[in-house]
Parts: structure tokens; sequence; C-alpha cells
């Protein structure tokens, strides 16, 4: 968390104990490292203030996933993702936030729209498993395949299925001994 005037905001969890750089503006606050803009909230204007971004705390709730069942942070997430948090939790009692802190995982390499689609297609469908969100995941990613490229070039020598054409490869070597005797 950084604190502003008496106000906290928070901050991806990897930057924890490091030094940031403050961009205030009169609606909103960006949080800075040397490479980029790492955070931004809208600017809390009066005082003894927390805003969250339940994003910051993904990593977090890996390691420890009874995280999300009492931390603030997660208040603010996504209806979908919190009605699936609630049908994993009826569903499989002790491993429910575990499997929410993977379904949650997957959010930074897919990005949040794709991952509230995924979790829709899965709470419609009734079935609340980590590996159906995994899979709806997967098949969403799907891209076509591209179109074919127009090319001037051409072959000289159209390709054969013929397998028999790598026995030629070998040179044709005489059975063993003990192998020669054995069919006999």
């Amino acid at each position: 968390m950084v604190t502003v005037e008496r106000n906290q905001y928070s901050v991806p969890c990897h930057l924890a104990n490091s030094k940031v750089t403050l961009r205030l503006y009169a609606d909103r606050l960006a949080i800075c490292t040397e490479q980029a803009v790492v955070a931004r909230h809208p600017r809390l204007l009066s005082r003894d203030q927390v805003s969250y971004d339940w994003q910051h705390y993904i990593p977090l709730i890996e390691r420890k996933p009874g995280a999300l069942r009492n931390g603030a942070p997660f208040a603010d997430m996504p209806l979908l993702l919190i009605q699936l948090q609630s049908a994993l939790r009826h569903r499989e009692r002790q491993q429910g936030d575990r499997i929410m802190a993977k379904v949650l995982a997957a959010v930074p390499g897919h990005g949040l729209e794709i991952v509230l689609a995924a979790v829709k297609q899965v709470l419609d469908s009734g079935v609340t498993s980590l590996e159906q969100v995994l899979n709806v995941l997967s098949r969403l990613n799907d891209l076509a395949a591209p179109e074919p490229v127009a090319t001037a070039l051409t072959l000289s020598i159209e390709p054969l299925a013929n397998t028999a054409r790598y026995d030629d490869l070998h040179p044709q070597e005489t059975e063993p001994q003990h192998a020669q005797e054995a069919v006999l």
C-alpha cells in the first residue's frame, strides 16, 4: 500500500518494499516504477480511505487462498467472479478457495474480459470446476487458422506419399546368424 494524504492505495504485490514514483492529478493517482505505470486509482478526496485493486493481490492469493474469504480487496471483484466463488465454496467446501485462486491466476495471462466470458459460460452450464473454466478459456483463446499466403514459389518435384522410400536410405543388411536360425 502507498499512503498519500492519509489515504491508502494498493500496488502490485511484487512491489512491496520497493521505491515507486507517484503522479498526482486532480482526479486520479498513478503509481510508477522506473519502467512504467504499474497502478492507477481514482483520487480519494477525503481522508482515511482505502482504494484497492483486487488484481494487485492475485500473486498473494496463489500462496494464501484463504485471503479470498475475508479479504477487503476481493469485495470489489466483478459479480461473475463472486458468483463463481460462492458456487465453488458451496460445491467444494475445503478446496473452493484454492480453485478460485487458480481461476483468478488466469486473469493476468488471458485478460479479465476473456476470463469473465469463460466464467459466464461455466456458470450458465451449471458445472463449476477449475477444469471446466480452463477448458472454456482454452477454447476462447483458440485462434482461427491463418489465411494461406500467396507465393510465386513452385515445387519442381511433387512430394510422394511413399514410405518405402525410407527403406532405401538404409543399406540392406543381412540378418544376424542367430536370427536366421530362429526363422528356420
